[in-house]
């Protein structure tokens, strides 16, 4: 687990103040820089040591074949997995003849930042070479979020008690040898030099390399350009082959003597273009950094975030760890979506090769709630790529035999990825969750281009979908069945309550659509009896509800199976330890799923059933995803149980940053990072928007003495500044200088006048707070309860808990 002695708690930035090789590979990820187009993992400048060296493209990625012990019709034939592309990071130091490596000689300091409102990495290392020379070493390097196709890294080396020659090779690798991750050689030999040479090129300090994939056919182009500052004399070559192109500086340094050397990257690939088209886009990206020099390009980048920040910060009194955890979620969502522009938000980002590079329902379901507030632009350029893909997504609705859109639960290209049908296909909620954040981006930016340019039809066929989906019985009642929500420990059921109330809701908004665009509704093939249709499933959808414990059912059945005993079966996550087999037909859930939809679709529920459900759910929920603990975060808030919320909040938020599900080494949970602004904002803020207005209801836990955020919504920009006893609004700027919200359940008018002040509404809770299953408390909670167990009765004791 990370530390806060290694990684201490500061509000605007993560530091590390040693280099322990046991956290390498999780550092590697925690220290990623992304602009959404291009993501480079923190790997130390000369490239090893290393856990996963990594440099990504969004959406280049390579096809393999998908195993299956047995196949059936349907089941998707061939994966993608995304291709470690050429890392450009590399900048190999000599000192005399010794290659500077930390594992040799004596590191007598490291330290790495990670700034958030710089958007810069910086290294500084203190290094004594086995021949007992002194150089200190200091690089920076940037991801550009507003020049798209461009990485740059400042590198400095001092000469610190004597004379030293210094080499400096500034490299572009392709086909890296990466650790080995996957048992299946098929997939395997896919990924082993998954990159064959195109062309090479190379002038004095400047060096292209291209490549193609060998079976998607993607052609990329990586290219690097050089500056070089040093007293004295200095001598250069630029060398190339296949899969490597070198740069190679040489020069004598007296003590307090520097080495400057600003290394230029540019990066780019297509599908479509020719090599001439892609080798000149790559050139005009250099030109175009070298041209800003490496202060513009720091500046640039502050402006960015400085005005990111000024929309989207949240500040968090009287809870330090929560307050740099949520800053250090935010800044890494906005870097996988800032410069995405019509490409996928991938679960990890570009932060790692886990989930292979895919993206699932967590991107409309997570993320884009968060930049819909924050960063608009790009939620709309996350919702383009989906509509981008409804052509695929009605191929694969008519290969399952089903009319409209079936978009896929994991992909990157936009084909069904998952050969796990009934966690994947059958999760058919996914078409429903993207139909939200399309229209959830409509409610809340008061934008209806995007609807009329792409979003009424992905409307249309994935309200298609459900009606054909679904059906009426003989009473007239609409059920779903064979379909498995959130939770996938309880897969292919009838009337998921999450699922039916989510495709009530697409079907609802799909016939709204139609009726605010008509002509264009006509156009494709949409009648006023077809919308009917829709209305009358949106209406009659079955949601269970067993009337003797007073809960609603997670899907039809579900408080009749059989009880999980957690008592002997408690080694989690329980998908690598029990059969599905034997979860499938029992009340042990692996995440929020009913509870999710009391989130989503708020106005469905009563307080009491909340309140009841949440008691009931919590004790059956037992987080073997990352998805979970912000929405339980959220929802015990709402009904009362404060510090549990917090505990939840704490969980999400420090997912990366303590490495609590011990697989940060494979890229950070872009879900659940966004999930931390969620607990905070929609749990202890109360946000909703469920019934197309901005609702809020602030209450905070003991621990936090106030909570301040910023919100956008419909032209307007909002602060909202809430403590134990109050809330204060305040209208920044609007198209009419008013905006009405609705706070605690009742309607305000806001002005930018001057703000508007009120009284916090107490939640008392109607139950008192429930139990978890054995060892699945909040990691917060047991922490806290450690410690306390520690300073009443010593280490030993506290070791036993």
């Amino acid at each position: 687990m990370i530390t806060e002695e290694a990684f201490p708690v500061e509000p605007w930035q993560v530091r590390e103040t040693r280099l322990d090789f046991n956290l390498l590979a999780q550092s590697e990820s925690l220290f990623s820089l992304s602009n959404g187009h291009i993501g480079i993992r923190g790997n130390l400048d000369e490239g090893e040591p290393h856990g996963i060296p990594g440099t990504y493209l969004n959406s280049f990625y390579e096809v393999r074949p998908l195993p299956y012990a047995e196949a059936g019709y349907g089941f998707p034939e061939a994966g993608q997995t995304i291709v470690d592309v050429t890392n450009g990071k590399i900048i190999r130091l000599l000192v005399d003849d010794e290659p500077f490596d930390v594992r040799y000689g004596e590191l007598i300091d490291h330290e790495r930042t990670l700034d958030l409102r710089a958007g810069t990495l910086t290294r500084r290392a203190h290094w004594r070479s086995p021949a007992g020379k002194q150089v200190k070493v200091v690089s920076t390097r940037l991801v550009s979020l507003t020049q798209r196709s461009v990485v740059a890294i400042e590198y400095v080396v001092e000469a610190i008690d004597e004379f030293c020659r210094v080499t400096l090779q500034s490299e572009l690798v392709a086909n890296e040898d990466l650790p080995e991750s996957s048992s299946d050689p098929r997939v395997a030999a896919v990924l082993d030099n998954p990159l064959e040479a195109v062309e090479q090129d190379c002038s004095e300090q400047r060096a292209m390399l291209m490549h193609r994939t060998r079976a998607s056919g993607l052609m990329m182009a990586a290219a690097m350009d050089h500056e070089i500052e040093v007293p004295g004399r200095v001598e250069f070559d630029t060398d190339t082959r296949p899969d490597l192109a070198r740069t190679t500086v040489i020069c004598g340094l007296r003590p307090g003597q520097k080495l400057r050397i600003v290394k230029y990257l540019a990066y780019g690939w297509s599908s479509l273009r020719s090599r001439p088209a892609l080798r000149d886009q790559a050139v005009a990206a250099l030109t175009g950094a070298r041209y800003s020099g490496w202060q513009g390009l720091l500046d640039a980048q502050r402006d960015y975030l400085d005005g990111f920040w000024d929309s989207a910060d949240v500040e968090v009194e009287g809870d330090p760890v929560v307050q740099q955890a949520v800053r250090f979620g935010l800044f890494h969502i906005l870097q996988a979506s800032a410069r995405a522009e019509v490409r996928a938000i991938p679960g990890k980002g570009l932060t790692g090769s886990g989930y292979d590079g895919h993206a699932f329902w967590d991107t409309e379901g997570f993320v884009l709630p968060v930049l819909t507030y924050t960063a608009p632009h790009a939620a709309a350029d996350a919702l383009r790529w989906r509509a981008a893909t409804l052509d695929l997504a009605k191929d694969r609705a008519a290969e399952l035999g089903l009319e409209g859109a079936a978009f896929p639960w994991r992909t990157i290209r936009g084909q069904e990825c998952s050969g796990y049908w009934p966690a994947g296909t059958a999760a058919f909620h996914v078409n429903a969750d993207i139909a939200m954040a399309f229209e959830r981006y409509r409610i809340v930016t008061g934008d209806h281009g995007l609807e009329e340019d792409c979003g009424l039809e992905v409307l249309i066929e994935t309200a298609r979908l459900w009606r054909s989906l679904g059906h009426h019985d003989r009473h007239g009642v609409w059920h779903v069945d064979g379909v498995t929500g959130p939770d996938e420990y309880t897969a292919v059921m009838r009337d998921n309550v999450f699922t039916n109330l989510m495709a009530a809701h697409n079907l609802r908004v799909a016939a709204e659509a139609c009726t605010r665009h008509p002509e264009k509704a006509r156009a494709l093939g949409v009648s006023t009896e077809e919308t009917a249709t829709w209305r009358d499933a949106a209406n009659a959808a079955h949601i269970p509800y067993d009337e003797e414990l007073g809960v609603h059912q997670q899907c039809e059945g579900f408080t009749t199976f059989a009880e999980w005993d957690f008592d002997k079966n408690t080694t989690y996550p329980l998908l690598l330890h029990e059969p599905y087999v034997r979860l499938y037909p029992a009340q042990v859930i692996k995440q929020a799923d009913l509870v999710l939809a009391m989130q989503w679709q708020s106005h469905a529920f009563t307080p009491e059933q909340k309140a009841r459900n949440v008691d009931y759910y919590e004790r059956r929920t037992v987080r073997d995803s990352s998805l979970s603990a912000c929405t339980q975060a959220v929802m015990c808030a709402e009904v009362g149980h404060m510090e549990l919320a917090h505990d939840y909040a704490y969980e999400a938020a420090l997912i990366d940053l303590r490495d609590l599900h011990h697989n940060t080494r494979d890229g950070l949970h872009m879900a659940s990072l966004a999930g931390a602004w969620t607990a905070l904002v929609a749990g202890f803020g109360g946000l909703r928007d469920d019934e197309a207005i901005l609702s809020l209801d602030p209450q905070l836990p003991d621990a936090m003495a106030c909570l301040r955020f910023r919100l956008r919504w419909q032209g307007c920009r909002l602060t909202v500044c809430a403590t134990h006893d109050d809330v204060t609004y305040t209208l920044r700027d609007g198209p009419d200088g008013k905006l009405t919200i609705r706070h605690a359940g009742e309607e305000l008018e806001l002005t930018t006048e001057e703000p508007t002040t009120v009284p916090v509404r107490v939640r008392e809770p109607l139950l008192p707070p429930p139990q978890q299953p054995p060892g699945r408390e909040p990691v917060h909670r047991r922490t806290v309860a450690s410690r306390r167990l520690a300073m009443q009765t010593g280490p030993s004791r506290a070791a036993e808990a």
